[in-house]
């Protein structure tokens, strides 16, 4: 586990009264390329996880180990996406909202309470249903929304790789979809 107790704040939920507690998460907000994808996560309470920490933290090799450390000790998960063309019909903020509305939707046991990474629960279109609380920086403050943020993450990145295949020419297996310089050069190249 990191120097930090990523379970402050379920702890004190948990004193609250909320005794089932998940995490929620998104990936793929910044890229130029590809969906957006969510996960959703339950972590049975107090759990050490060695490493667990924000996926921005983590090497590609650290986090694909974690995200199947994860789906073996989680109480429940969930991972959902939402499309490009979804995406560009109602704009990124909604998408976001949308894949992490999904995600917790789809998980097999009802959480309490979802934990939402971030200060947004809504946009204009779409929002977050399930009862929640937002947590500013949550993927380096809660065990579940770090946990939610490596799904996410790596789930994102193996569809990116997949992609790659297709289309070769532009490189997602390196950037994943990000606005390198490379993939811009392959967007003046080939569109």
């Amino acid at each position: 586990m990191t120097d930090r107790d990523l379970w402050v704040e379920e702890r004190q939920l948990r004193g609250e009264g909320y005794a089932v507690l998940c995490g929620a998460d998104e990936a793929g907000a910044g890229p130029l390329a590809g969906p957006v994808y969510a996960a959703a996560v339950i972590l049975p309470p107090e759990l050490c996880i060695a490493g667990l920490d924000d996926s921005k933290k983590l090497t590609a090799k650290k986090r694909d180990l974690l995200f199947d450390e994860i789906r073996r000790q989680a109480v429940a998960w969930a991972v959902s996406a939402v499309s490009a063309a979804e995406i560009d019909e109602i704009d990124i903020l909604n998408a976001r909202m949308l894949a992490m509305d999904r995600a917790i939707a789809q998980l097999a046991v009802r959480p309490d309470l979802a934990l939402i990474d971030g200060n947004r629960d809504h946009g204009s279109r779409c929002a977050i249903h399930a009862p929640h609380r937002l947590l500013v920086h949550g993927d380096s403050r809660s065990a579940n929304i770090a946990a939610a943020s490596i799904l996410a993450k790596v789930s994102r990145d193996r569809y990116m790789e997949q992609l790659a295949q297709q289309y070769p020419a532009y490189g997602f297996e390196k950037h994943k979809g990000y606005g390198t310089k490379a993939h811009y050069a392959a967007l003046d190249a080939w569109g």
